[in-house]
């Protein structure tokens, strides 16, 4: 295996001793108010993934037989996990009563296999359906979420222990592709397995997480987006980018999804190589962090560079330090890891979120979807507000996570 470098901890944030929490309220009650703002418009349709002019419209079909504000795509989770969130929140039964609605179209969705030619099924069926049978003991979401869950392992080729990531399974183009991203998706296997007692589902998590560890990890720490496998040996052949500036560079989520998702895995094996190679990501991430808080899209950039931020990244970095801190065994590394994703959450808030924003329905702004398609660009998404909010309540409570 290849040795990985571990640059150290950020020093800004090594002096620092106390932690100001004095923003938190505030921030929980402006996201609050802007999510029961949304009840109305979606509460029976979801938002698109990232708003126009800082505003969610309904989903845009991209498909002939797909109707507005459909159950489609990758993202709509992030939707209903705040509405979870906000109802842990509050205890208010109109955020449950809204999520459960949501429920039944995921349930309906993976029954007839609307759109779940992807990894993904563990961001939308941890955060609708798994959320809600741990809250509410909602059986027919675990149902659902259990057929998610076998449906995920039809990706999984067990030679090469790998999930592929998009596309036909025989497709060239795209077969043996794995993305960083899937080390998210991980949990909803992990869970089946401790629901079910069948070991398949986690087996297959952790070879995946290993080849993860092992090839998307680059020597410097930084990452790869997507890396390629041959299905059949398993043999390691080549990362590329998808959503970074190119395939040497690092784009920002990509790390972010890194920072979290390895600690996850630690969190359901205890494998203490998981939570060294997410420190060693955190450490990366942090250093290429702006003064300011918040990371660009492409850790290559920063000040001056004229490039956009990722609020969004930021606000996954910010959830997986506090998991981090969590499990830390010694206590100036569980300091560091809360204290850096209290200065994130707290920048966010003063300075990305749309508390000065009465236009915006969203609740955090400067995201970036995809750079290199121009898509969703210096705008809101779904998974920002979702993180960001998750971050918030993570401070607030001592939360159980839905993942």
């Amino acid at each position: 295996m290849k040795k990985v470098n571990n640059e150290g901890r950020n020093t800004a944030l090594l002096t620092a001793d106390k932690t100001d929490l004095s923003f938190l309220d505030e921030a929980i009650d402006h996201a609050l108010q802007k999510v029961r703002l949304n009840l109305g418009q979606f509460t029976h349709a979801f938002p698109d993934d990232t708003t126009v002019d800082g505003v969610y419209k309904r989903r845009k079909p991209f498909l002939q037989d797909q109707e507005e504000g459909g159950n489609f795509g990758w993202t709509t989770s992030f939707w209903t996990g705040i509405l979870w969130l906000s109802y842990e929140l509050t205890e208010d039964d109109e955020y449950r009563k809204a999520a459960e609605v949501h429920v039944e179209s995921f349930k309906k969705r993976i029954i007839e296999k609307v759109d779940c030619e992807h990894h993904d099924l563990g961001f939308l069926y941890t955060l609708s359906c798994v959320s809600a049978y741990k809250l509410t003991g909602n059986e027919e979401a675990k149902d659902a979420a259990l057929r998610a869950a076998d449906y995920l392992m039809t990706r999984y080729f067990e030679k090469a222990g790998i999930i592929q990531a998009w596309g036909d399974l025989n497709d060239p183009a795209q077969r043996g592709r794995i993305i960083i991203d899937c080390l998210m998706n991980l949990p909803l296997l992990y869970w089946a397995t401790e629901v079910t007692g069948h070991s398949k589902y986690r087996d297959a998590a952790i070879a995946h997480a290993n080849n993860a560890l092992k090839c998307i990890v680059r020597e410097d720490a930084s990452t790869f987006h997507t890396y390629y496998f041959d299905p059949e040996t398993g043999t390691p052949k080549y990362g590329k980018t998808h959503q970074g500036f190119g395939d040497d560079s690092c784009w920002a989520r990509g790390q972010a999804w890194g920072v979290y998702g390895f600690p996850l895995s630690y969190a359901y094996t205890k494998d203490p190589a998981f939570m060294e190679m997410a420190e060693k990501l955190a450490n990366y991430f942090l250093n290429r962090t702006p003064k300011d808080g918040v990371a660009y899209w492409d850790l290559l950039f920063n000040d001056g560079s004229g490039e956009e931020k990722d609020s969004s990244a930021s606000a996954i970095a910010a959830c997986g330090l506090l998991e981090m801190a969590k499990w830390q065994s010694e206590d100036e590394g569980r300091r560091y890891c809360y204290h850096a994703a209290v200065v994130i959450l707290k920048a966010l808030y003063e300075q990305y979120s749309t508390k000065d924003s009465s236009d915006s329905n969203a609740l955090l702004l400067h995201g970036v979807y995809a750079k290199p398609e121009n898509l969703g660009v210096d705008e809101a998404n779904l998974w920002g507000d979702y993180y960001y909010l998750e971050g918030l309540v993570r401070l607030k409570t001592e939360w159980q996570p839905y993942w």
